[in-house]
This record gives structure tokens, sequence and C-alpha cells, in this order.
């Protein structure tokens, strides 16, 4: 267990740390805190020299630099909890998807893509700059799904796997047959799709995508980050949260509900937390998503502002 605790404005977290491993030229580089939020979990590719989501360790990032001399930062996606450590890479090439560029290069773009209110904003602009150490960045070239890369003693399938942001990817190293998942990171918790340009659909898609890739070994950005075959139905259950959390949505709408009520109710979250800039917005950017896919399915609808689970007779059941 980790302990989570707010203080100044900035986000707390107790260290616990996991091992490094090396598959092939392939180095699992562990974060901080077991690569819990703000941290995760970053990869090496010796060799290449390319640091794959510098947020796992500062001090241990500074040594691989000195010791190894990275060429390049590779970013499976624009969030803040994968870049954290990468002004220590300011003069090096960066290389990331097109699709996930425009919060990159301008903090205003990046708190508008994540959909915060003005509240909000304010509370997350001074910790981007001070602990994330946002600085606008341009990638020098971009990667694209579905192109593979040879990087001499191993070669990279880039798959483009949005849902979780548009612009997501995953890489597979084909020769030590490992994939790397990035956000799509198999906790319990279940994935991530509250961003503006998140997409419920698509991440479904993408770790229905994700489980077909011939991998002998996943690497993800949090948490337990390496999972050996036979995985055992984890990706089958790291989905099934999609619809759990649908359920139980539905389950509360069977009574018209305000979305106030519906975030109240913790779905997402399991509780009330503090602070709440963090997770009442996360609770409440992930019932809006399911909100919107519920009424465009014609399952759920909306009378005023009260949601309620839709019959077959009329809007609202008498």
């Amino acid at each position: 267990m980790y302990c989570f605790r707010f203080v100044s404005t900035y986000l707390i977290f107790v260290e616990n740390t996991m091992e490094e491993q090396l598959f092939g030229p392939v180095r699992f580089l562990p974060g901080e805190n077991r690569g819990r939020y703000p941290y995760c979990n970053s990869l090496y590719v010796e060799g290449a020299g390319i640091l794959i989501d510098p947020a796992s360790n500062r001090e241990r990032l500074i040594r691989l630099r000195a010791e190894q001399g990275v060429k390049m930062v590779w970013l499976s996606h624009w969030h803040e909890d994968h870049f954290m450590h990468l002004d220590l890479f300011d003069d090096l090439p960066l290389w990331a998807s097109p699709l996930d560029a425009p919060p990159l290069a301008c903090l205003s773009t990046f708190l508008k893509w994540y959909g915060f209110s003005d509240e909000e904003k304010r509370f997350w602009s001074p910790i981007l700059s001070d602990q994330f150490h946002f600085r606008p960045r341009q990638p020098s070239r971009h990667l694209i799904g579905g192109e593979t890369i040879n990087l001499g003693l191993l070669s990279v399938d880039i798959i483009a796997t949005p849902g979780h942001t548009p612009g997501h990817l995953a890489f597979f190293f084909r020769e030590p047959s490992l994939l790397f998942a990035g956000d799509y990171d198999l906790t319990r918790f279940g994935p991530w799709y509250g961003d503006l340009f998140s997409s419920i659909d698509q991440t479904r898609a993408s770790i229905s995508l994700l489980q077909k890739i011939p991998a002998r070994i996943v690497i993800t950005g949090h948490e337990t980050g390496i999972f050996m075959q036979p995985f055992n139905g984890l990706w089958e259950r790291y989905g099934a949260v999609v619809s759990e959390r649908e359920e139980k949505l539905l389950t509360i709408l069977e009574e018209p509900e305000t979305l106030e009520a519906i975030v109240e109710s913790w779905i997402i979250y399991g509780k009330p937390r503090n602070p709440k800039e963090f997770f009442a917005f996360g609770e409440r950017a992930h019932m809006k998503k399911h909100l919107d896919d519920l009424l465009k399915r014609g399952i759920v609808v909306n009378k005023d502002g009260h949601f309620r689970k839709k019959y077959p007779s009329s809007g609202f059941r008498a």
C-alpha cells in the first residue's frame, strides 16, 4: 500500500521501490513508489540510447544520462506523469505521436485537453510547472502507428492505441517479444479515459488490440510493471472494469440523478478523497464519459440535468 497526502498544493507520496530488470537491450527502470502516480515506470533501450517516458526516478535518470549516454526520448503519450523529468533532456530529440503533440507545446492547451474547470486550472498550473517541470516542447520527429523502426540489435513496432489519449502509443520490441503498453497499465483500478479527447470506445478497442500482440513480456507504466506469459485473463479483467463501472452507474440511474449526485457515489475511486481538485475531477470526468456514451446508445435519457435509465415506454418511468 502507499500513502497519499497533500502539502502546500503539491502531490506527495511515500516512496517504495522495485528492482531494475534487463530484457536483452531493453532495461526496465522502475518508478518511485512502485510507479504509482505521479511517477511511472520508464524503459531504456541500451545501444540505441532511447529513453521512454522519463518520469521514474530523477536521480536515476541523471545517472543514466551521465553513465550511458541517452540519445533521445520517446513518449507514449502527453500526460504529466510520463514526462515529469523530461527537462533533464531538453537538448535531446523528442519523439512522440503528432496527435499528442499540442498539449506538450503549450501549458494552456495542456490544461484545456484535460477539460479542467477554471478552479482546477488554478490548482494544476503551478504544480505542472514546479513539480512536473513542464516546459513547452515540440517533437523533433513524429512516431506513427504502423511503422517499424530498426534500432540495430532489435526492431520496434509502433502501435497506435488511442482512447487513453488520442495519440497514445505502445511499443512492441520484436526480438525480446516485449510489449510496452504505457498507460494501459493492467492495474486493478482499470483504464483511464477521462480527458477531454479520451474515448471509451477507443479504449476498449485498444485493449483488445494489445491483447492480441504476441508478446511474452508486457511492461506497463504503473505499479506491477512487468507481466510474463501466461497472462491468465489479465487483459480481460482489465478491460472488464469499464463494463463494471457502467453497470454500477446504471444501478444508480434506476432513479433520476444529477451529475453531482453521481460523482458523490464514487464509482471510480470507491470513497471521497482529498484533494478534491485531483479526485473529484477524475470521478466527474469518467462519469461524464459514461453518461455521454449511454446517451449516445439510447440507454439513458437526460431530463433537465437529471439522468435516468431509459425505459421502453417513455423517457422516465412513472
